[in-house]
């Protein structure tokens, strides 16, 4: 039975990762090049100069396939997150969609002011438009989805 639960919750987990992790890249992608016209693997290597700096933005597709790898390492730790605190969560807010939207939000105020800054990504001008753009991705494409997933796996216990 325990071998049962352990199953379903990484299936959970690695469903709910998946989904946001992948609506979350799309988004992040076809917004770059609407909004430049580049070619998006350099979004991929932006993600990867976490790890490897500059030199990362000159490099060529291995570089936008680590940038991939960590984007997707990200997804599942805020995923995992999620479904370690959902009980606690659940305490406070009984409504899953709002959850998810503050998730959202909690992750990009993270990511933003914690995370990039302690990275070796270049360091990017606030832009305000851009930040909302960022948000309301997080927001929908990886809170909501994150937050129905775990929350449906909590409620069929």
């Amino acid at each position: 039975m325990a071998k049962q639960k352990y199953y379903k919750a990484t299936a959970t987990i690695i469903k709910a990762g998946l989904i946001a992790g992948t609506l979350d890249i799309l988004c992040a992608l076809v917004q770059f090049y609407l909004r430049t016209g580049k070619n998006p693997d350099a979004v991929l290597k932006f993600i990867a100069s976490g790890v490897f700096g500059k030199a990362a933005l000159a490099g060529g597709t291995e570089m936008a396939l680590l940038g991939l790898l960590f984007h997707f390492i990200i997804a599942f730790t805020w995923t995992v997150i999620f479904f370690k605190l959902y009980p606690q969560i659940t305490r406070v807010a009984k409504n899953k969609f709002v959850t998810g939207l503050l998730y959202g939000l909690f992750i990009y105020a993270i990511m933003t002011r914690v995370v990039l800054p302690l990275s070796n990504t270049p360091k990017i001008p606030f832009n305000v438009v851009q930040a909302v753009i960022g948000i309301v991705i997080l927001m929908f494409a990886v809170g909501l989805p994150i937050s129905f997933l775990i929350s449906k796996h909590y409620s069929t216990k």
